[in-house]
């Protein structure tokens, strides 16, 4: 199981960090990703770390955003900033198993467990 937690409400140029904790004994074996939908969007990829610290950004949060891991935690992090208004979303970690893929996972269809999703909210 994963669980999100850390959205808000928080105005343009600021910083909010996400985080979601995984339930499972082979985390440090999983690719784990963020994605996110905006209202009346279709849910897309934002960001993926590998089972060591291997990242791949979506071109439109490249230099803004971070994401991390700590697994001795079981938690994988989305350290956001520099906000914009278009980053207002729902977002969702969720995590590949497949401990074998070379490549980073950006579709949705790679990952196979899902979190309930966390709300950002940037104010203009």
């Amino acid at each position: 199981q994963l669980q999100a937690s850390g959205g808000g409400l928080v105005q343009a140029g600021g910083s909010l960090r996400l985080s979601c904790a995984a339930s499972g004994r082979s985390f440090s074996t999983y690719q784990m990703g963020w994605f996110r939908q905006a209202p009346g969007q279709e849910r897309e990829f934002v960001a993926t770390i590998k089972s060591g610290t291997s990242t791949y950004y979506a071109s439109s949060v490249k230099g803004r955003f971070t994401i991390s891991r700590d697994n001795a935690k079981n938690t994988v992090y989305l350290q956001m900033s520099s906000l914009k208004p278009e980053d207002t979303a729902v977002y969702y970690c969720a995590a590949d198993p497949r401990w074998y893929r070379a490549s980073y996972s950006t579709a949705q269809s790679a990952y196979d467990y899902w979190g309930q999703g966390t709300l950002v909210t940037v104010s203009s």
